[in-house]
């Protein structure tokens, strides 16, 4: 006997279909209920039209107009927000059998769904907070670097301690990466409580060729997301000279620096072999285009942006706290944060011995089906299935 559709509660705050997290929350959505969850939304506001199947609900919009945060705040909009999802919850309990939030505008509603004995899971699209805080600091003072006042990755402990609240409230923490998971275990997290899922990318954005439309001598390397010291790119960078790879190969990096980071690289960054592009909209093309995409993050959840590259045939040389989805020597290349030693080794290695990057290549892209948005849906439909209420 087939069991009924698990009918799923996802309270997200933000604009659903917007960039960043905002695209990851979309895509879950649009994948969960077309893996067959019955789910009703309630956003924040809502740029991007869902299948007809998915009901929604907005806290921070009406009609066409959206309560801009700058107006109230992020803090305001995301405690109201949580308001507004904990008294539709209470009034539709029976309808419910698994909430999905997200930090920093949960905690109501996780209260209001144990008080029903509803299972809640948050999801964790980074680290844990206080890590995260920790290795950002460490960062931005080995680099000599401020960030500005709005950085989300400023200490501020209101936040972190409603999020600790919330990480202890909730019932299952969904983690999109092993290091994401790590950094909660390392705080004492039991292993129940940390459930793994992942992200995806969109095939009919992101696509390779069968084969590289120019041979050419030197590697491609490409960067590609917001430009700050947390991503690495200073490490790039010294291991892309410590390579060699410079003398015939092109290193692209696309994106906006936060202010002052571009000055403090600008001897590196002013060298020929490196292309500063700014915000791209034709990233899949430039993607295309490159033999290997770099991320030496020193903390990340599952960067979208390492999905995207496999989908484009980028080779992925990443960091052990990127939260990519690869395995080293087998479909790409890691190597422990930080280490720049290590980095430049492993772009001198595939620099010259082009077989070896063909190999790692052709299996990067021989099961890139497990890694779209629609298998993502599929698998957080299966989470939904398991952690449903009696």
């Amino acid at each position: 006997m087939t069991s009924p559709p698990v009918r799923v509660l996802y309270s997200f705050p933000h604009k659903l279909g917007g960039g960043r997290i905002c695209t990851t929350a979309w895509h879950q959505v649009e994948g969960a209920s077309r893996a067959g969850t019955k789910v009703t939304v309630i956003a924040g506001s809502q740029v991007k039209p869902l299948n007809s199947e998915v009901k929604v609900k907005k806290t921070l919009s009406v009609g066409r107009f959206r309560i801009p945060y700058r107006l109230i705040g992020r803090d305001m909009a995301c405690n109201w927000h949580d308001a507004v999802t904990a008294r539709w919850l209470d009034a539709n309990h029976r309808e419910i059998d698994v909430v999905h939030g997200w930090p920093l505008s949960s905690l109501k509603t996780i209260r209001v769904a144990k008080k029903h004995g509803i299972p809640v899971v948050l999801e964790r699209p980074n680290a844990h907070t206080a890590f995260a805080y920790e290795e950002v600091a460490k960062e931005n003072k080995n680099v000599g670097i401020d960030l500005p006042g709005n950085h989300d990755h400023l200490f501020n402990g209101k936040r972190l301690a409603l999020e600790e609240t919330e990480y202890a409230e909730a019932d299952y923490l969904l983690c999109p990466s092993d290091f994401v998971a790590r950094t909660f275990r390392d705080r004492g997290f039991a292993n129940e409580k940390l459930v793994r899922h992942q992200y995806g990318f969109d095939h009919s954005r992101f696509s390779s060729p069968d084969a590289r439309a120019t041979e050419h001598d030197g590697l491609i390397m490409i960067y590609a997301g917001v430009i700050e010291p947390r991503k690495g790119l200073h490490h790039a960078l010294k291991a892309w000279f410590a390579s060699g790879a410079q003398e015939k190969g092109t290193f692209m990096v696309c994106g906006e620096f936060i202010p002052g980071y571009a000055e403090l690289l600008q001897p590196m960054l002013s060298h020929p072999s490196v292309k500063v592009m700014g915000h791209r909209s034709d990233l899949p093309d430039l993607m295309r285009q490159s033999d290997l995409f770099v991320l030496s993050s020193v903390e990340e959840g599952s960067a979208l942006v390492t999905y995207e590259a496999r989908g484009s045939g980028c080779v992925l040389l990443v960091s052990d706290a990127a939260g990519a989805v690869c395995e080293h020597l087998q479909n790409g290349m890691i190597h422990p944060s930080r280490d720049v030693d290590a980095l430049a080794e492993h772009i001198r290695l595939l620099d010259g011995d082009r077989e070896l990057l063909a190999k790692l290549r052709a299996a990067s892209l021989s099961d890139l089906d497990h890694l779209t948005w629609a298998e993502a849906g599929r698998k957080l439909a299966d989470v939904y299935r398991e952690l449903r209420r009696p």
